[in-house]
């Protein structure tokens, strides 16, 4: 592998330690404005999606120059005129302020669609569009019209945009626990998700296969990305799953329907628990207690379906001598215990906000860098994984800026536009002002959406235009967002569009649409689930009532656990069809029983 020229390395790491100190200072530092904190979050991002990605076109990199200094330029005047652009309540003030707020829109669409590609990107521009031309469309879903320089303003100079409270969790939160899952990830903590999955479920039959479910549960809590689980556990538990004879298309769609929980699976979900914060006003931790038995569930249910292809296929578990020691299970544990508990302990027992003591853990984590699994301390090894840390963090914080802030071009024009009040009508009209089919609807809306956008991109745009509409027909905002959410996670494993399939079948070099159909089956859960947690309310009560949350949680996973059965074991179809209208009996059974 070609080695960096020195001045780029060290340009990078400058700029990478720049942007985690700036994000980890806002913690420290008290209230800064946040047309300061905000503009300046883009300004750092802007160099990881336009300069230091991996383009290859002379051009596409000249271009990206020019866009960074720009697009810098732009947010470093924002920020520095803070005050004067208070005065102006979102209305633009001449050329300069015109030709400003244009290139902060461009800099934006360009950085998501260099990051994610053209779907986001045009969602965002037909936005756009709307909102300067929508007052043409006959009918109800044109609007009145807004002047170009406050439709523009709201958008760049002042907080109902690009600058908005989406654009905020990202500068405060998100970014301080991807930094956390980068300081994990670039020590020994990847290694002891691994072992400690190998020596709880290694020796079971079909052991291969559920130390891929443990470890992508693990890992997915700090990754919260399908496709980052995949390339990472994946490269470990594919290769054991095909060395012991496992069918391919199993290997990977055991892989793929693991790696999609990561993105559901507290602390991180996927940065989507933060959102939701921002979104709905419900406290962090409520939100990762509601979510938890869910995602439990969503893992018995993978467990379960790989149990019933055990009964299909011989599906060996591990040998003895490829499990890990006892030794190495407790000290590559401690890896990422440590810093979790330091989480969890400045969370739960001293109180201080997520991000501080998600903070608190990353000062675990740095120190926890200068060891390897044999405990010795190695300086060069810390400034090696630091280094790793740090570049890691920068890239991943740039691509969820770049998709926050693409997505909040859209939430803004929903909101000066008026637009989602219409959709949320439409949708109600639609479905008679009945709950179910309004749910049929939505988690459609989220499939077709989630094919094309990231996860998170589509649940904020999807919860902002149906999420009103089920919160009316009587669920708690947070059941209704965190039904949207899931099904913002469909389109990963379902086709056509199924990344997380995609990078599987291409590792283990499989059919990807016979790893679709074998993983939509195994992850059968995520389309039952969510409708389960409608069904079932008391099932995100934890919190405060846990014994009836317990009780509930224990029925759904056996009737989850039938369905797994009915779908995938080769025994007789009236046995296979009894399970499987058992099981779904068992989920729904307030719904049928009233």
């Amino acid at each position: 592998m070609r080695r960096e020229p020195a001045p780029l390395r060290l340009t990078k790491l400058g700029l990478a330690a720049v942007l985690v100190g700036f994000h980890l200072s806002l913690i420290f530092s008290g209230l800064v404005p946040n047309l300061v904190s905000r503009p300046l979050h883009m300004a750092l991002a802007l160099p990881w999606i336009f300069v230091f990605s991996d383009v290859t076109s002379g051009l596409a990199r000249m271009s990206g120059i020019l866009l960074t200094i720009l697009g810098a330029g732009a947010c470093l005047w924002i920020a520095i005129n803070k005050d004067a652009l208070g005065d102006q309540y979102g209305f633009l003030e001449g050329d300069f302020q015109r030709a400003l707020a244009v290139v902060l829109l461009v800099c934006v669409l360009e950085a998501a669609r260099r990051a994610i590609g053209w779907p986001l990107p045009l969602v965002a521009l037909a936005a756009l569009l709307y909102g300067l031309f929508g007052q043409h469309i006959p009918g109800e879903f044109g609007h009145a019209g807004t002047p170009l320089n406050s439709f523009l303003g709201t958008l760049t100079i002042a907080e109902g945009g690009i600058w908005g409270s989406l654009t905020g969790v990202s500068v405060s939160v998100v970014a301080i626990f991807v930094i956390f899952g980068a300081v994990l990830n670039a020590g020994e903590a990847g290694k002891g998700f691994m072992n400690v999955a190998a020596a709880a479920a290694g020796s079971l039959k079909g052991g291969a296969a559920k130390v891929s479910v443990l470890s992508s549960a693990l890992f997915g809590s700090i990754s919260g990305s399908a496709s980052a689980n995949v390339a990472s556990t994946g490269a470990i538990t594919l290769p054991a799953m095909t060395k012991l004879g496992y069918p391919k298309r199993l290997s990977a769609a055991v892989e793929a329907v693991a790696s999609s929980g990561g993105q559901i699976m507290p602390p991180l979900m996927g940065a989507g628990a933060f959102v939701m914060v921002e979104l709905t006003g419900v406290p962090y931790t409520s939100i990762i207690s509601a979510a938890f038995l869910p995602a439990v569930l969503y893992f018995l249910a993978v467990w379960a379906g790989i149990n019933a292809y055990a009964s299909c296929f011989d599906l060996k578990g591990i040998a003895p001598e490829d499990r890990p020691s006892g030794r190495d299970v407790v000290i590559t544990s401690c890896f990422f215990l440590i810093p979790f508990t330091v989480l969890l302990w400045g969370m739960f027992i001293s109180g201080v906000t997520p991000q501080y003591a998600a903070s608190l853990a990353i000062l675990a984590g740095v120190l926890m860098l200068a060891l390897d699994r044999s405990l010795k301390v190695s300086p060069a090894a810390f400034f090696e994984r630091a280094e790793l840390a740090l570049l890691t963090a920068a890239r991943q914080v740039s691509l969820i800026a770049a998709i926050i802030l693409c997505a909040s071009i859209i939430i803004g024009v929903l909101a000066i536009t008026g637009l989602g009040v219409k959709i949320t009508s439409l949708i109600l009209s639609g479905s008679q002002g009945l709950l179910w089919p309004s749910l049929f609807l939505t988690a459609l809306a989220c499939l077709v959406l989630g094919m094309e956008v990231p996860t998170t991109a589509a649940y904020v745009i999807c919860v902002s235009v149906a999420g009103p509409a089920l919160i009316q027909l009587g669920l708690d905002p947070l059941q209704a967002h965190l039904f949207v959410f899931w099904f913002a996670l469909l389109s990963t494993i379902t086709p056509p569009v199924c990344g997380a399939v995609f990078i599987a079948s291409g590792m283990i070099g499989e059919n990807w649409l016979k790893v679709a159909f074998t993983a939509m089956a195994l992850g059968v859960g995520l389309y039952i689930i969510p409708l389960g947690m409608i069904a079932n309310p008391e099932l995100l009560d934890l919190a405060v009532e846990p014994l009836a949350a317990s009780l509930v949680f224990l029925r759904v996973a056996i009737g989850l656990s039938l369905v797994s059965f009915g779908l995938i074991a080769e025994r007789g179809w009236i046995l296979r069809v009894t399970a499987l209208a058992g099981g779904l009996m068992l989920v729904f059974v307030p719904v049928f029983s009233g």
